[in-house]
């Protein structure tokens, strides 16, 4: 598996598509086995979830994300999981993986 969850100042950046970074970390046996940070091509409509497509990515954590884009992961087999907290990707990886991650409303309004 893995996950990209989008950062500012190393932690979950609360609008997805203005991160300055993100954190693609490789999942293997519910385990941490790699983590590179990667910065994003410039933001246009339907730019990043094609990107964490070819990257290989599984799933995304953020806090909001627009319908739009939450639709176009979906077209590129990407699971989406919004309301996540402003948190370490580290730690985030390991709340998810474990069952306790406690996400809100989606931070997104469009």
């Amino acid at each position: 598996m893995k996950i990209a969850i989008p950062l500012a100042e190393g932690k979950l950046a609360a609008h997805f598509g203005h991160c300055e970074i993100f954190a693609v970390i490789d999942v293997e046996n519910n385990e941490i086995v790699k983590k590179e940070l990667i910065p994003p091509p410039p933001h246009e409509p339907g730019v990043l979830p094609r990107w964490l497509g070819e990257l290989g990515v599984n799933l995304v954590l953020a806090g909001g994300m627009g319908q739009r884009a939450i639709m176009l992961f979906g077209e590129q087999q990407i699971q989406v999981v919004t309301g996540a907290p402003v948190d370490e990707p580290e730690s985030l990886v390991k709340q998810y993986l474990t069952q306790t991650l406690a996400t809100g409303n989606n931070l997104c309004d469009h």
